[in-house]
This record gives C-alpha cells, sequence and structure tokens, in this order.
C-alpha cells in the first residue's frame, strides 16, 4: 500500500472539540478551528468550513458527539437523553442534503446510541471512539481507493479533475486526489490539469494548493477549457470524486461534472469516480431521486467579497449536478473498480 505522506489533516477530535482546517479562508490562510458546539458544527457543515462528502460525514459524527456533551450538562435521565440526542442528529443530517456519507455517519452515531447498554457518560465515550475510528477508517479506505486507481493511470498521463476530492475532502488523502498521489508515488512523470470549479472555485483555491503542496504539478485551467484541451490530446483520463452515487451507478458530484463526462465521452477520454463505498446510497435507484441542493446567489454574483454582475441579475445557483452512469467508465473504490454493469457491481462490492 501507498506510504501516507499528506501534510494535511483536515478533521480530528482533539481534547473534546472537533478541529478542523478552514476552508473558507484558502488560499490565503492555512488555520484550523476548533468547533465546541453541535450548532456550530451544523453551521460548520452548511457554510462549508469544512467540505467534500467524507470530511462531512466525519464533521457529522463529531457533531453528534458535542450534542451529546451539551445535553450531558442538562441532567436528562437516559431515556430522555437518547430520545433528544436522537432527534439532533436527524437535525445534523439536514446541514446539507446532498452528500450521503453526512447520513450514513450520523447513522453509524445513532447506532451506537441505540445499542448502547452504558449510563450517559458511557454513551459519550463510546460515541467519540466511534468517531475516531471512522476518521482513522476514512484514510485506510482512502488510501486503498488511490492505489487501486493508480492500476488504471497511464505512465506519464495528465489527468484532469473537477473541484477538490482531496485529503482537505476527506480526513486526509483524498478520493480523487488520492489516485493521483498513489499514482505520482510511482510515477513522477504524471501531471494534473484541475479545473477552476465556479462559483466556490474549489480547484483553484484547494486542489491547487494541495497538490502544490505536494510537489505534484499541476495546471489550473478554467471550467469551460476542458474540450479545448481533450481535443488537442492533453488529457489522458478525468478522475472525480462524489457526493452521493444511485444503485445503477449514477453520480452527482459538484456542479460542473456532468459537463466534463460529456466532454471526456466525446473525445474517448476515460472518465472515472473515485469515492468509498459509504458514498453508494443504494436506497435510490437512479440519479433522478438525488436531492440537489441549492445554494446562495452571492456564491455566483460576488467573488472575495465584490461583485461582478448586474446586482438585479436573477440568479440559479445548483450545488451538484448528476452525471449518468453510461459517461462513467468506472467507480473506483476500497474494494476495487467497479464496471458496468453498475446496479451488478455495486451489489457486489456491498457483498464483499
Amino acid at each position: 500500500m501507498t506510504e501516507f505522506n499528506s501534510k494535511i489533516r483536515t478533521i480530528q477530535w482533539v481534547d473534546n472539540c472537533s478541529r478542523m482546517v478552514d476552508q473558507t479562508l484558502f488560499p490565503y490562510e492555512y488555520k484550523y478551528v476548533d468547533i465546541t458546539t453541535g450548532q456550530d458544527m451544523f453551521d460548520a457543515i452548511r457554510n462549508m468550513i469544512v467540505r467534500g462528502a467524507p470530511a462531512i460525514g466525519i464533521a457529522g459524527a463529531h457533531g453528534i458527539v458535542l450534542y451529546a456533551l451539551e445535553l450531558q450538562k442538562e441532567q436528562f435521565s437516559r431515556e430522555d437523553f437518547i430520545s433528544k440526542l436522537l432527534e439532533k442528529a436527524d437535525y445534523m443530517k439536514t446541514s446539507r442534503p446532498t452528500a450521503v456519507n453526512l447520513m450514513w455517519a450520523v447513522e453509524k452515531q445513532k447506532e451506537v446510541i441505540k445499542n448502547s447498554k452504558s449510563d450517559i457518560a458511557g454513551i459519550i465515550e463510546e460515541l467519540k471512539q466511534n468517531g475516531i475510528k471512522l476518521e482513522n477508517e476514512d484514510i485506510e479506505i482512502n488510501k486503498k481507493i488511490g492505489d487501486y486507481g493508480a492500476e488504471v493511470v497511464p505512465k506519464g498521463a495528465t489527468i484532469l479533475t473537477h473541484c477538490n476530492a482531496g485529503a482537505l475532502a476527506t480526513v486526509g488523502y483524498g478520493t480523487a486526489l488520492g489516485v493521483v498521489r498513489s499514482a505520482y508515488a510511482k510515477d513522477n512523470t504524471i501531471q494534473v490539469f484541475a479545473d477552476e470549479t465556479r462559483p466556490r472555485q474549489q480547484g483553484a483555491r484547494i486542489t491547487t494548493l494541495e497538490l502544490t503542496m505536494d510537489g505534484i504539478p499541476t495546471t489550473l485551467i478554467t471550467d469551460g477549457m476542458c474540450s479545448y484541451f481533450m481535443k488537442k490530446g492533453m488529457i489522458d483520463m478525468v478522475v472525480v470524486g462524489a457526493d452521493r452515487i444511485a444503485a445503477n451507478g449514477d453520480t452527482a458530484n459538484k456542479i460542473g461534472t456532468y459537463t466534463v463526462a460529456i466532454a471526456a465521452k466525446y473525445h474517448n477520454v476515460p472518465f472515472y469516480i473515485a469515492a468509498p463505498l459509504s458514498t453508494i446510497d443504494t436506497s435510490i435507484k437512479t440519479g433522478d431521486e438525488i436531492i440537489i441542493e441549492e445554494r446562495s446567489r452571492e456564491e455566483v454574483t460576488h467573488i472575495n467579497g465584490k461583485i461582478i454582475c448586474a446586482p438585479e441579475v436573477n440568479i440559479i445557483n445548483p450545488g451538484f449536478d448528476v452525471t449518468p452512469n453510461e459517461l462513467i467508465a468506472g467507480i473506483i473504490t476500497e474494494k476495487g473498480i467497479l464496471r458496468p454493469d453498475y446496479k451488478s457491481s455495486i451489489q457486489e462490492a456491498f457483498r464483499k
């Protein structure tokens, strides 16, 4: 397995709080903040202080512990404590509706609450330990994804990625950028093209920061340039992350991913998804069932606090789009690379 050398630890449980990198400050400042209440965690997820589906999941798990610590001070009976904590857990899941890892991690904490035989203090300790366990598993899962993905990266390849599915979208290492890191460890002639990813510019602000920190050659392009470079033969493959994958392989990811996938299909460039199995939501049959988060108009109208368009213009700002499964060459998971027919290969992956 590839050695984990990344300098980044996005989120970690430390001294009864959740310590995370504030990703709203990039690229001007690299700063950790301590989240100490459940509501502050809800707001950190909603306002994208923490972002990226796997990292949001861990943040949600931490948030349940924070809610539990607050409720402990109210001196509820054990029965009332559990009832109110389960209500808080369901509320936490509403902070961002598209990324299924949040729901998955919160449900893992709800299982701890429901199955515990301990007193209130014991339940809280079990929740803490489960959150830490999920943290550590995330890095190991990402390294496996990276190593499986590296097997399909051609020697000397130029890899296009959209948005940020790196260490800063996870606890560490990354999914799509985990593939890049594992491939680069074997072949240092590999390079990356990163889409800037409007409107929040996660590719420009975050992906380029991560990759340059690791010394991986990176070229930043605007979102409209991918077809130009594909036509010129300058992109060999695409690897992106995911926020939710339906049972048939349809995949929700940052807005603009669908456009990249269409361009890749036209130019015969293989398009891969890299995501843990926890991102696959087998309760939904197709991508048509995925809830798409609508974000604020200011994300589109402003850059660095300054308006860039006519103030009265109408704005529609979906945070994600859905790429149909027929455009996807493979879904890279910790259990291997899933191939069409995705309904069958996804079912098989969960049986392994």
